[in-house]
């Protein structure tokens, strides 16, 4: 934290007295305190809320704090939102017209607010904007004017009385002016004359909530970090559909900025050339073209196509704005984004769901010869401004021209609220019963079965507890052992877990109650597997967010896994599902190495290794730096702090690795031991070279295919 000097405060009192007319014009802002120092300096702290010092941006377990400057800011949230106290400044004169700061946090009047006292009393006050869940940890500007107070003596007060929900206040950059420092309503008005309508984005600049209308009537709201100046990116929409009117951008600005006018409208992706090549993107692994991703939607197949609608923010590298982002792959290893099919309306924004294609039209909804692709999804109230004090509801959208465009029901919501923040259904048709069924995440461990007749009127069937699992569900059957005529039912949730058993149409009956691991490396969530892909083809093919990567500076921020070919396969302990690479990534494969593959230079790889491990010893990969080791004596393989159990099979391991420009995937012992790992290699050559030590081990086979990348057609 940074407090004015004396004698900078002496030389302005001086300046005000000897030039009063002309000073006062040109005076200077009065910096208070922009909390950058590892302590609060003169400040006294009382109680706990306000750590030992200023906080870092966010402090665990809060959502993301952003809008302050510099790096360091008041923050009460330290311990959670039930640790209270004070923050006081040092007295000081006030100086200017008026007192400028940035607020944030939960809106309790007395409770969580911050003050300005003169002769003891509180003259000024003021809390944060949030009441609710959902709301944001962005600060804002804020002005008090004190203009009547000018020469006395005062105190700033950062107070944190208030336990539970929001229960915390975020102050930064206290500052004295003789302009007010807040948000102006800013508006333009633009004729859409091209497909899409740019955005200039700058990492770390300020939120700012933007609301497209078009004739009065809103049909966009986001929060975008809009730049001043030159952007680190742009963003786009599709505003095609709107061709021809006059759209208006509305948002609030400080006074004299000129952000509005750098956003634009043309008919291609600005600074297209770039894409695919940025230093950071995957070359085989989905992520879009700009924007945040996580957790893949609406896995469909239709006519020749493999959808992947995803969790989508058009208008930035971090979570928000929740959209359904739309590719398309004739595949699953070559894609073509479509646009955004989904946006935020009135009911939420759009969190996770399924996608169905309606063969018998139960719905209603078919036009055309095509089938209707019916999409289920979660309308999260009360996450925008557009749906506060909505709840979370599940909702349908369709299209009649294969994914191309899409249609709200205006029926919205199918389901209504049920408990907590119910969400992610997935919908599949169940031939036995005629009737589509619905698993839906509840609340805590909480999963719950649904059924419908036509996608519309949804009846519960039966609630599921499976410990240590929460959010987006799957459920599906599966042959065991490839035997059409023994199938088992599959119930996943987001980190994988899974339980097999029976379903008869109205209840799904577990062989066990403990939810069996799928995966352990520690980037794989929110796993989805694909409906409706044909029997001739019979594959049960799953993709998951690597959730956690990192993509410094990049346009785009997060990836999918690699889509993979799920089996339900017997062991002795039980049945267990295995996981392994759908073969169409062979169609990336440029060149082979066998006898010379104990080191090879390339940077992205598809491995084939049969091992035959010694007693004690320990062997494995050392790839692009680091060291993927199997344990002998252990039975583990380990790789960037995780390690899996992995025993040899009649005394010989098998292992399949990808590796892409930022992660590194295992299969091993043919997909039942699955590892994900995302990480940023070091800088330096890209190597691949085998290594053993210890007993005697045996390197029965090794194949390790150079691969191109899949944006190379």
């Amino acid at each position: 934290m940074r407090l004015l000097p004396v004698s900078i405060l002496m030389l302005t009192v001086w300046g005000l007295a000897g030039t009063p007319g002309a000073w006062a014009a040109e005076r200077g802002d009065v910096l208070l305190a922009d909390f950058e120092g590892k302590d609060y300096g003169a400040w006294k702290v009382t109680g706990e809320a306000f750590g030992p010092g200023p906080a870092r941006g966010t402090l665990p377990h809060q959502m993301a704090v952003t809008g302050f400057e510099g790096k360091g800011l008041v923050n009460s949230y330290y311990g959670g939102d039930n640790s209270t106290g004070t923050l006081t400044s040092p007295p000081f004169p006030i100086q200017r017209k008026h007192l400028n700061f940035l607020l944030g946090g939960g809106k309790h009047p007395g409770k969580a607010c911050i003050n300005l006292r003169v002769d003891g009393k509180v003259v000024r006050t003021a809390t944060g904007p949030n009441a609710r869940p959902g709301g944001s940890e962005r600060l804002e500007w804020n002005s008090w004017d004190v203009s009547d107070l000018e020469g006395k003596s005062a105190v700033i007060e950062i107070v944190d009385q208030q336990k539970g929900g929001w229960g915390h206040i975020n102050i930064d950059h206290l500052v004295m002016s003789d302009k007010k420092k807040v948000l102006e309503p800013a508006r333009r008005e633009i004729l859409i004359e091209g497909r899409y309508l740019h955005f200039p984005v700058r990492h770390g600049a300020s939120m700012r909530l933007v609301r497209l209308a078009v004739e009065g009537r809103p049909v966009r709201e986001f929060e975008i970090e809009l730049a001043e100046g030159k952007p680190d990116f742009w963003a786009f929409t599709e505003v095609s559909a709107f061709r021809g009117k006059r759209l208006a951008v509305e948002t609030k600005l400080m006074s004299g900025s000129r952000a509005l006018e750098a956003v634009a409208q043309g008919d291609a992706i600005k600074d297209a050339g770039d894409l695919y090549r940025e230093k950071y993107r995957p070359q085989f692994h989905f992520t879009p073209m700009r924007g945040w991703t996580n957790d893949p939607n609406g896995l469909v197949y239709y006519q020749g196509e493999y959808h992947l609608f995803f969790q989508h923010n058009p208008f930035g590298t971090k979570w928000g704005n929740m959209t359904w982002g739309h590719a398309v792959s004739p595949d699953l290893v070559h894609w073509t984004e479509l646009g955004d099919a989904l946006h935020p309306d009135r009911l939420g924004t759009i969190f996770s769901g399924s996608a169905v294609v309606d063969h018998r039209n139960t719905a209603g909804f078919q036009t055309g010869e095509e089938k209707p692709i019916v999409c289920i999804f979660t309308s999260a109230g009360g996450t925008s401004a557009w749906s506060k004090e909505q709840p979370f509801t599940q909702s349908l959208a369709y299209s009649n021209d294969r994914g191309r465009s899409w249609t709200v029901y205006p029926g919205n919501p199918v389901l209504k609220h049920l408990v907590g923040s119910n969400r992610d259904p997935k919908v599949l048709w169940h031939e036995p019963t005629k009737r589509w069924i619905m698993a839906l995440f509840l609340d805590k461990n909480d999963f719950g079965l649904f059924a419908s007749p036509n996608l519309k009127d949804w009846t519960q069937l039966q609630t599921l507890t499976l410990p240590g699992c929460g959010e987006c569900p799957d459920f599906f059957p599966m042959p065991v052992d490839g035997d059409k005529n023994n199938v088992k039912w599959v119930f996943t949730a987001a980190n994988g877990k899974y339980l097999v058993g029976e379903f008869d149409g109205r209840k799904f009956t577990p062989v066990g109650g403990t939810p069996l691991d799928a995966n352990w490396g520690g980037w794989y969530y929110a796993v989805q597997s694909y409906s409706d892909i044909p029997e001739a083809d019979g594959r049960r093919i799953q993709i998951a967010w690597m959730n956690g990567g990192q993509y410094p500076d990049m346009p785009f921020n997060q990836q999918m896994n690699f889509p993979c070919e799920m089996t339900l396969r017997s062991f002795p302990e039980g049945l267990r599902i295995c996981r392994n690479p759908v073969r169409e990534i062979e169609s990336l494969r440029t060149k082979t190495h066998t006898t010379d593959a104990t080191a090879v230079n390339a940077e992205l790889l598809d491995i084939e290794a049969e091992v035959e491990p010694g007693p004690g010893a320990e062997f494995g990969f050392e790839i692009h730096g680091e060291r993927l080791v199997y344990s002998a004596k252990n039975h583990t393989l380990s790789f960037l702090g995780k390690s899996a159990p992995l025993a040899p099979v009649e005394g010989r391991l098998r292992l399949r690795i990808l590796v892409d420009r930022t992660t590194v995937e295992v299969y091993a012992n043919d997909g039942k031991v699955c590892m994900s790992f995302c990480w940023l290699p070091k800088p330096g050559p890209r190597k691949l070279a085998w290594f053993a030590a210890g007993d005697a081990t045996k390197l029965v086979s090794l194949r390790v295919h150079e691969l191109k990348s899949a944006w190379q057609r």
